[in-house]
């Protein structure tokens, strides 16, 4: 693989940049001043059974760095998170899964550290670009955490297959830097050392941003940070809202916290009292080699709901039709597919595909799952 990485960032740059300066050209259109810079509450007031929040904006160096006051009857939350990274000794030279979009150059050699998808998903882009890639994780698999082990178990199949290289039960806990090569090593908690890496990507979660609003007391945040919500997004504090990755709906995705923004405006300022967005069967795309796309429960989520008796499931690993004309099974990316079923008419409450285009077959999935399709609705399609 002959790849131009400078002309694959300058691009990705490029479209980042008109992404960024649409954004701004609709807010303008609409009528929205845009004050970028950091903000912090100030003080809360009552004036007859209202609040009024005043929020201190200490603009960007780019904007004059000036500290302005905003008073405000309503306010939305929607700060989303902020990558962390572990104190390990020699944390300084790695880098974020930010940090993947200023590279320079093409890393030779690189390792990838966490199991969410976010690592596996750089992990799997890196590969794919021709880096020798090293992906660590702490437990037996990548995805432990919300994924029906159906997937995680293919998948765990197609990169032992196809790569990246895996490392299970391996935590890092230190790098070092070879000040002539610059090359670093990746030490683990057992001892073990894994050398000549000219790039560490770490990806191993992330933290709501919301505490660094020195947000009043009174407004509830859960132990990890995230800011309390109810179904309508209203917070412990009066005309108070919040949305997206900062709070607890449990949803990190930019679509989702989409939506809820658009529910919310519709009913503070729509006319639809009740709208709001339903925090349950959202579709959800990994972007892994291969990807997957799930939506509804897991099977040990459904046996939780519904009990064990009351839970089937049907599920098959294939070789899809696009490799049908080669020869060597070996090379041939599975696509595996599970139905969840629930009680004697055989709901579907989950659905869970890996593949080629399993994340363009979830689309319709998801419209009839919501709508409550049985599998004799969907053996009859």
């Amino acid at each position: 693989l002959n790849l131009d990485w400078s002309l694959l960032k300058s691009r990705r740059d490029a479209y980042v940049d008109r992404l960024s300066k649409g954004y701004v050209k609709n807010w303008n259109k609409a009528g929205v001043d845009v004050i970028m810079g950091t903000a912090k509450f100030v003080s809360c007031q009552s004036f007859d059974s209202t609040q009024e929040y005043v929020i201190e904006v200490t603009k960007s160096p780019e904007d004059g760095g000036t500290v302005d006051l905003l008073r405000a009857n309503r306010v939305v939350i929607a700060v989303g998170g902020k990558i962390t990274m572990p104190n390990w000794p020699g944390i300084e030279y790695a880098i974020s899964s930010d940090g993947f979009f200023d590279m320079e150059f093409q890393p030779r050699k690189v390792a990838v550290i966490g199991a969410g998808y976010i690592a596996v998903e750089m992990a799997g882009i890196l590969h794919a670009l021709g880096s020798e890639t090293h992906l660590f994780f702490r437990g037996d698999t990548v995805l432990r955490r919300g994924f029906d082990p159906f997937v995680v178990e293919q998948l765990m199949q197609a990169m032992k297959a196809h790569g990246p290289e895996l490392h299970p039960l391996s935590t890092p806990n230190a790098i070092i830097k070879d000040e002539q090569t610059g090359t670093k090593t990746l030490v683990l908690e057992n001892g073990s050392k894994f050398t000549d890496f000219d790039c560490i990507l770490v990806a191993i979660g992330r933290e709501p941003l919301g505490p660094e609003l020195q947000v009043p007391s009174a407004l509830k945040l859960d132990p990890k940070g995230y800011i309390v919500v109810d179904d309508y997004e209203n917070t412990s504090l009066p005309n108070v809202y919040a949305i997206g990755d900062a709070t607890t709906t449990g949803f990190e995705l930019t679509p989702v916290a989409i939506a809820a923004g658009r529910r919310l405006a519709d009913r503070l300022y729509g006319g639809e009292p009740r709208a709001r967005i339903e925090y349950f069967d959202i579709a959800t795309v990994v972007f892994s080699h291969p990807p997957i796309g799930t939506v509804g429960l897991t099977e040990p989520e459904a046996c939780l709901a519904y009990g064990r008796d009351n839970v089937t499931t049907k599920q098959s690993a294939f070789n899809s039709m696009i490799y049908a004309l080669n020869e060597n099974d070996t090379n041939k990316v599975k696509t595996g597919l599970k139905l969840v079923l629930a009680g004697p008419e055989e709901k579907v409450v989950g659905l869970h595909c890996i593949g080629p285009f399993s994340d363009e077959m979830l689309q319709g999935f998801a419209v009839s799952i919501r709508m409550g399709a049985t599998r004799r609705d969907f053996e009859a399609s």
